[in-house]
Parts: structure tokens; sequence; C-alpha cells
């Protein structure tokens, strides 16, 4: 199970945690760059199999990464950044919307020479940016910006994946995902920020995200070291030109205001919080079990297939979980709330009520695919 520090994310940890508790005769390979230490799913692992887990764990990296922490505009960064040969840059931000706002600013400076620019109009030719966005998009890859996040259409991520492999791409502005699957490769990571909303506040990052997010620096086979660049928070640089500004006229009276921190979406970080994102070990793994509509008829579906308990097989799945004895109960009460609301719907049907024969069964018309989280769904619990 690659990229296995899945098994925290709110939305996915789920699917990674079922294969360990419904698997027992299996042997798993767990990988991550970013395990941790996880005590809880090691014993997990080691009582459902009746086997050891070893742990190998390595901190050596093919292409060393370097860090530096930037208190310069990011334009100005970046033109350092290219002018070394640091180049391609990757402009890390927290959402697609910044995204397009940075590379729609980085218009305004060069980053490539015209011989460059002409090498990107003939790796074009034929190519439609026919969409109601295409036509932004054209305007900055042949700037030598490129764009790229989810919200794209997929054939627009895959010509700046293909520009960035030839080299023709000097910066591409993305989002925290570029982890997932993303054929880019890239000789420096630059974080316009160290903070994120997670769905519910606004926070620095976690180290396992900040680990995540630098290691995609340095091309092995091309790069002997890669770069990690944090920018100041933009307040920060700002009040930095105006301390210049005051320095260079001591004498002179100077009306300019501080800017202060933004007060929403915003948590503060600086040079000391970047070097303890570096030195420190990525958090423990933290179990993302639930209970849900779907899960139970799942298991009452399998279950009926295979003449099992599926209720049962609930239990023992909420059992063997890696939560602590107080989300299992927890579990448990809300599994019995879900299994009612169900009931209700007519979707599950309890089958010999009463007797010793007593089974639950889920309505022979609904289909094996049915979802209850799309909008195809017509029942209403």
């Amino acid at each position: 199970m690659d990229e296995f520090h899945y098994y925290s994310d709110s939305d996915r940890g789920m699917a990674w945690q079922v294969p360990l508790l419904r698997l027992p005769q299996a042997t798993f390979l767990l990988m991550s760059a970013t395990m941790g230490d996880n005590p809880v799913i090691n014993k997990g692992i080691e009582t459902i199999t009746g086997r050891g887990v070893r742990v190998v764990r390595s901190t050596d990296r093919p292409v060393p990464l370097d860090f530096t922490y930037s208190v310069k505009p990011i334009h100005e960064t970046l033109h350092d950044l290219v002018g070394a040969g640091q180049s391609p840059v990757y402009v890390v931000n927290f959402t697609q919307r910044e995204c397009a706002e940075m590379a729609q600013n980085l218009m305004s400076t060069n980053y490539c020479s015209k011989e460059e620019k002409k090498e990107i109009a003939a790796a074009l030719k034929g190519f439609k940016f026919d969409s109601p966005y295409g036509k932004d998009i054209s305007k900055y890859i042949r700037h030598g910006v490129g764009l790229h996040h989810a919200g794209l259409l997929p054939r627009y991520r895959l010509l700046v994946e293909q520009l960035s492999q030839q080299g023709l791409l000097k910066i591409i502005c993305g989002t925290d995902t570029l982890g997932v699957g993303v054929n880019v490769p890239i000789r420096t990571v630059l974080f316009s920020k160290l903070c994120k909303f997670d769905g519910e506040k606004t926070g620095v990052l976690t180290v396992r995200d900040f680990h995540q997010i630098s290691g995609r620096a340095g091309r092995k086979g091309y790069d002997t070291a890669g770069s990690v660049v944090c920018q100041a928070p933009e307040h920060v640089i700002e009040n930095k030109k105006i301390e210049m500004k005051i320095a260079a006229n001591p004498g002179k009276k100077n009306k300019s205001v501080k800017k202060k921190a933004p007060e929403k979406n915003y948590a503060h970080w600086d040079e000391q919080v970047f070097e303890k994102l570096q030195t420190s070990l990525p958090e423990a793994l933290s179990s993302q079990f639930r209970v849900s509509h779907g899960l139970i008829i799942n298991l009452l579906q399998g279950a009926t297939e295979f003449g099992e308990d599926g209720w049962g097989n609930l239990q023992t799945l909420i059992d063997d979980s890696h939560e602590r004895d107080k989300n299992k109960t927890t579990h448990r009460e809300n599994a019995d709330v879900y299994l009612e609301s169900l009931k209700k719907a007519e979707l599950v049907i309890v089958e010999n009520e009463g007797t010793d024969e007593e089974r639950l069964v889920v309505d022979e018309s609904l289909q094996h695919d049915f979802s209850l989280h799309t909008a195809s769904s017509m029942y209403v619990l």
C-alpha cells in the first residue's frame, strides 16, 4: 500500500484501514516517506495476522534538499531562482483561486528569453485552447508559467506536465496536491505560505504535509540537490520594505503605516517555524474509521452472498478497528441509529424477526453499486 500516510486522511483514511482489518491472510508492505511512529497500527496488524511487524526506516534522500527563507516579494524570489538555474519552480498554493491569481500576477515579469518563448510556441502548434478558460491558460504557458490543479481540464494539466518534462516551463503554479500522481519534474518547491485551511480552521502545515510537499523537489538523475524555499508572510515583507525606507532617510518624516497580519484565513509563521518543520518527525497516523449507511449496506449485501452475518461482521470490524474504546462505543451507537433509518426507508429488511434465524438483508431491488452519496440516489433517510 503506497502513500500509506493517507490512512490519516479524513475523507479517504477508512479505505486504507479496512484491508488491514479484513485480510489477515495477507502480508502488507506499507510505504510512505512520512510514516512516523505508529504503535497502534503495528499492534493491530500483529493481533489480526498473528505475525510480527518490522519497521524499515531511512532518512537518506537520493537528491538532498537545501532550504531558504525569503523575505523578498515573491516575484523577486522567482526571478532570482530562475536566474540561478533552479527552475522548474513549483509554486505551492492552497486553493485553485490562489493558483490562478498567482499565475496572473507573474505575467508582469519575464522569466523566459525570446528564444525560449519561441520554443514554447512551437511546442503548442496544433493544440487547441478552445474552452472558456483556454485563452488565459495559453497566455500563461506562452509566458513560461504553467497552471496545474484539479479544477483544470485534464488535457491542460497533461499539457503542463509534458511541457515541464521538456524543460520549457520555468514556473508551475499549483495546489498542494502535487504529490498525488502528478508527473511534473521539479527542481525547486516554493511555498507561497505555510498555513492552510483544513476544512475546519486555518493552521500552520503539519510536519507530514510539509515533508510530503518538500519531498517533490530535486529530480533524480538530473539534479545534485533540490531546493525548498518559503516565503515570509506578505505583511512581514511589506513592513520590511517600509523599515528599509525609513532607515535610508532617518531624518525625513515618514508617513508609512505598517501593515497588520490578516484577520481571517491566516496562521502566523516565521523562519523558526520553517526550520522546525524541517527537523521535526512526522506526526503519528490517526485512525479515520467511520461507520456510514453505505458501509452497513455493503456489509449486509456481501454477507447475503456468502451466507454470513452482516451485522455481526460490522461489529467485528468495529472491534478490530484501530480506534480507542470510547470511539468504538460511539461507532456502535451510530451504527444502531443508521440501521434504524435504513429500516424505515425499507432499504434493509428484517427476515424471520423474533426467531433464532432472524437476519438483516438488503432490499433485493437495490443494485450492488448503489451509492447514498450521489444525486442519483432516490431514497431519503
